[in-house]
This record gives C-alpha cells, structure tokens and sequence, in this order.
C-alpha cells in the first residue's frame, strides 16, 4: 500500500494522516482498542461488522473456565452457574445494548433458529385468521427471507414484499404502504446488512402495531453498534447475533428478545428439554418454563457466553452513547476519505449519508470491485468484505478501530483502483 500518494482530488495521504492522527488523540474511547488481540499490528481489520475481534481478556476467560470450572466443578457446574447463564447474560445485553429490562432476553442457538422460533411465536399471538399476510424486504438477510418465505409455505399465508432502495433501506412510508388489516407479523432488520441503512424503528413498530400486526426485529448489524430500546419503542420481538459488534467469537450462540406482554402466553415451536420446568425432572410431557427460559430447547452453547461476557462490560463501562457517537465519527471519516479518494475514480457510495440514517458500516461500490480484488486486499492485511455484485463493505467496531485503521484501509482500496 502507498501512504504517500496523492489522491485524485489533491488531498495528500499526510493531510489525512494528520486529521486521522488527531482524531484519535481526540477519541474518549481509543484506549479501548488495546483491550483487543491484534490491533497492535499494521493489519487494517475493516469487517468487525462480520467477526469482532477477539478480547484479550477472553483468552484468559476461556482457559479459566476450562481449568477450574469444566475442569475442576466437572457436572456440577450445570447446578452451580451454567444453567442460570443464559437469563444471566441476557439480562446484560438487555441492560447494556438492547434497552430491555430484565427478564425479557436469553442467551440461545442460532439467529436462524431464534427467528424461526420468534416468527413462529409471533403468528401463535396473532389469533385473527383473517390475518393471513407476512411482510418482509427484498434487501433484507437471505436467512430471514428464506426463514419467512418456509413458514409461509408450512402455514399458507401470503408474503408482502417491500422493494427498498438498495443504497438504502425500508422507510416508515413503505411499511405503512405494505401493512394492513390482514398483516399478520413484519420481519424486517434496523440495519441493513448491505448498505448499512439504520431504519427507524420506533416509528416502524409504532406503525405496525397501528396496523394491529406484530413486529419482528432482526438486531444483528445494529446490537453493541447503536442505542437500540426496545423497551421504549414496545417492540414486541427481536433476534441478533453475538459475534460481530459483541464479539463472542465464530459461531457464538445467538439472543432473543419478547417483551414481556407476551410471555405469558408464549408458544414457541422448538420444545427442548432446556425449555421445560424442571429440566432436570425427565419427566413425560412438556410444560414450558415460566417467562423467557421457556424460549429455551436445547443445551446451552457456555463458551460463546464466556466470550461476550467481557464486551458486555466494557460496554456497560464506555456506553452505549458513547459508542454510538464513536461509531457516527468513524463512519463520516471513511465517507470523507471516499470523497476525497474514490468517488473520483469512478466508485459510488451505497449507504446513506446522513448519520441518522447510517448504521456502523458503509458500503463502497465500483463496477471493478470482485470477490478478487477483496481477496487482493486480504493479503496485504486490509480486511473489508465483498457483497455482490460490486460492492466493498467498510465495517467499523467502534471499541476496537482507530481513525488511522480506517484511513490505511482505504487508502490500500483507492490503490487497487488506481492499479
């Protein structure tokens, strides 16, 4: 990568090394990135929107629990901790990132399972037959288009489809468009995992429930990277993962979110020996546990847990504000060097540009951009991802990325369309 070129517009690579450099002199949060493995070398990890990097604390956390715990408590750890860890921790990520009080988030499978499980539990709670509709987005995540477009094959109901902008995302206009008397549930995410559009999600629960329907959110580009409430916005669901901004490590178990209206009468479709009272009881038939340990099936995934545990602190010690505010600076920098770099070779920016509507990530498209020039990049130790047909995805984990990460990453991008 050339750290001395000029760029297109004239703006020297040592004018915005200089800005760079003191935006993080100016950062209230840069002393959280040596919290992280890695950020203490050249690498530019530009994907923390698709795997967070690891905390050094969870090395330490993992073999602890391997040597003393596992290794030391045996089975007896089930009865002494790890059965009350996914109540445990959800009540954490409800306090420190979802706006949820507690118990109305648990620590559970996967986001595929979760929102087929969610989904499933939102059209139990929608007894009007009459209700025969589903609506979700064209630009939304293939697992949640294809989670809805399988349910409404199982249960004959009709999809909604809303067409957003693909620079975009789903407006408040077009779900009042698309909702109605037979809407059943919406599906949508508040940030779409492609342009990083943040979607306005007390307005949009507010008008589905106006349209006597339930809302379902997806949080997994949104949760650890802006302030959510779901409490304050009385979202009746929502599901996320854990491994991006909450970095719990690959495959980390994902979380589900019902408020707490809706637990009485929960009846979700998985029914696990982990769900039931008294587990441990064996005993024949099923009657769910009382309140969100009723949403459990199966065994509980530990070690994922172990990992989040320390973003959820340091969460809880920075903010959530705090990290919002870093994540907006971080995103205007990487749209200010665009400007200055790669809009006048030709790329194209594919998110929004007002910071109201922009999540924790933009999106950089150029019609030479392939799945071989990410690949490029990934050897030269700068990390973004591909998202078809053209577009380089920037990724930016507030707690773990630096205002220079940002600027060498981008500068390694022009130099691949400069040849």
């Amino acid at each position: 990568m050339s750290i001395h070129q000029d760029g297109p517009t004239g703006v020297t690579t040592e004018a915005l090394h200089r800005r760079a450099a003191e935006l993080d002199r100016q950062d209230p949060l840069a002393t959280y990135r040596d919290h992280f493995i890695g950020t203490d070398t050249p690498l530019s990890y530009l994907d923390g929107n698709s795997l967070g990097r690891p905390l050094k604390r969870t090395a330490d956390d993992v073999a602890a629990f391997v040597r003393n715990e596992w290794g030391g408590r045996l089975i007896r750890g089930w009865d002494e901790q790890w059965l009350a860890m996914p109540q445990a921790i959800g009540d954490q990520l409800g306090r420190a990132v979802l706006g949820a009080a507690p118990g109305q988030t648990i620590i559970a499978d996967s986001t595929t399972v979760v929102l087929y499980k969610l989904l499933r539990a939102a059209l139990a709670a929608v007894p009007d037959p009459d209700r025969n509709e589903l609506v979700l987005d064209t630009g939304n995540f293939p697992t949640d288009r294809y989670l809805v477009e399988g349910i409404a094959l199982e249960e004959g109901l009709t999809l909604r489809w809303i067409d957003p902008d693909p620079a975009a995302g789903v407006t408040l206009d077009q779900v009042r468009q698309a909702t109605g008397p037979r809407t059943a549930v919406v599906l949508l995410s508040q940030i779409a995992y492609r342009s990083g559009h943040l979607a306005d999600l007390p307005g949009i629960t507010a008008a589905v429930h106006d349209a006597g329907a339930l809302v379902v959110w997806d949080l997994c580009h949104s949760a650890g990277s802006v302030e959510i409430g779901l409490d304050g916005a009385d979202v009746d669901f929502a599901a996320g993962c854990t491994y991006k901004y909450l970095n719990g490590g690959p495959g980390s178990p994902a979380f589900a979110y019902v408020n707490a209206r809706h637990l009485p009468a929960l009846n979700q479709p998985i029914w696990g020996w982990m769900g039931r009272k008294d587990a441990f009881e064996m005993a024949a038939g099923y009657e769910p546990a009382a309140g969100i340990r009723g949403f459990l099936s199966g065994t509980p995934a530990i070690f994922g847990m172990i990992a989040m545990q320390g973003t959820l602190d340091l969460i809880e010690e920075a903010s959530m504000a705090a990290i919002r505010t870093k994540s907006v600076a971080l995103t205007a920098f990487a749209i200010d060097v665009f400007d200055a770099w790669l809009a006048p070779l030709g790329a194209e920016l594919a998110s929004p540009r007002d910071a109201g509507e922009r999540g924790g990530h933009i999106t950089v498209d150029h019609p030479d951009f392939s799945k071989a020039t990410v690949e490029a990049l990934w050897d030269g130790d700068v990390i973004p991802d591909f998202r078809s047909p053209h577009g380089i995805r920037v990724g930016l984990s507030p707690l773990s990325t630096s205002f220079a990460e940002v600027l060498d990453g981008m500068a390694a991008i022009r130099d691949r369309l400069q040849g």
